[in-house]
């Protein structure tokens, strides 16, 4: 009861706060395209739809295939709360309570909704021409659409005029996202997505490279189509983003103490949203410093946090020992014990 009266008195009013990392939208909703509504074709898409949660969720394309989730492979509507046709589309809600518990009596890691926002320079090549991809033209639809069945918050630039000068083949497939950070800036994204697709004799390939953070991830990807492209480019990235933060239920990477400085109860709101896949527990709250119980390694909290922009600060100074009294010859003298701070404690601050 004393945390609890103690978070009131963080802040009575709900000031809003910004929220750099950003919620996945219809995390447990998967389309899936059928060719028909007969009971073979549905249950067929059930079951691709099943493991693309998976995927999402686990940042691994092929953890569906686990044999400790065979049982639900085989009758994914018992994680299911409802499907439906829309158009050419099975729409499929899954159960977050029953899917998350399968995942974890299966030890699979849990990525939460909570996911870093993702700006997207993407340039489209082709014998007609470049053109780098905006928010509101056509060609967005794909990437938009990849980013969803994949799990990913996507943002993409307006491709005005003056982006369109900066996002050239030359500045997209550099080393270095220099030339597009500070155009980048505006929106307020977590992690830099550069990508150069090209098609060629009807076959599109692309190199993408990722920047979060000081990390720097890339690689190649093909696809018969913009579409399958697209697809091809978000799950990669997913699988290279989903290891720094999903959390394994019972993993050795062990229990850690987090100490966070200078929130307010917005800020408790937010925290709460970003620990929740590491089952943190609220242990003492002091003023504006909230201390909790988390199960993560230092790597994964580290990479959490940084998405509502925490900083690391050192841990607090050793305590000095206390003056001692007047030293008595011939007696030895006790030193008091210094407190160390712990070595599995993390500190944070706004």
């Amino acid at each position: 009861m004393r945390v609890l009266a103690r978070l009131f008195v963080l802040c009575l009013a709900l000031f809003s706060v910004p929220s750099f990392a950003a919620m996945v939208a219809d995390l447990y909703q998967v389309r899936e395209p059928v060719a028909s509504q007969t009971p073979e074709e549905r249950d067929a898409a059930l079951g691709r739809a099943f493991e693309t949660l998976v995927q999402r969720l686990t940042g691994d394309a092929k953890a569906a295939r686990s044999q400790a989730l065979a049982a639900v492979r085989q009758d994914p509507q018992q994680v299911v709360s409802q499907y439906g046709y829309e158009g050419q589309d099975l729409v499929v809600d899954f159960d977050p309570v029953s899917t998350e518990r399968s995942l974890r009596q299966a030890g699979l890691p849990l990525w939460g909704a909570n996911r870093p926002a993702i700006l997207a320079w993407w340039l489209n090549s082709s014998s007609e021409g470049s053109n780098l991809v905006g928010d509101a033209q056509p060609s967005a639809e794909p990437l938009q659409r990849a980013a969803q069945h994949r799990g990913l918050p996507l943002r993409l630039p307006l491709a005005d005029l003056s982006e369109q000068l900066v996002g050239t083949a030359e500045n997209i497939s550099a080393g270095q996202p220099d030339a597009l950070q500070e155009a980048s800036e505006r929106y307020d994204a977590d992690a830099l997505l550069a990508v150069d697709a090209r098609e060629e004799d009807g076959q599109w390939q692309a190199q993408w490279r990722l920047w979060l953070g000081d990390s720097r991830e890339q690689g190649t990807a093909k696809g018969s189509d913009a579409n399958s492209l697209a697809d091809a480019v978000m799950l990669a990235v997913g699988e290279r983003l989903a290891p720094r933060f999903a959390a394994a239920p019972g993993s050795s990477s062990g229990s850690l103490t987090l100490e966070v400085q200078g929130a307010d109860l917005a800020r408790y709101a937010e925290l709460n949203r970003l620990l929740e896949p590491f089952g943190a527990r609220l242990r003492l709250v002091e003023g504006d410093r909230l201390t909790y119980q988390v199960s993560a390694s230092a790597e994964q909290l580290r990479a959490q946090l940084s998405l509502a922009h925490l900083q690391e600060v050192p841990a607090p100074q050793a305590a000095a020992p206390e003056e001692a009294a007047e030293p008595v010859e011939g007696v030895p003298q006790e030193q008091a014990p210094r407190v160390v701070p712990r070595g599995d404690t993390l500190y944070f601050r706004w």
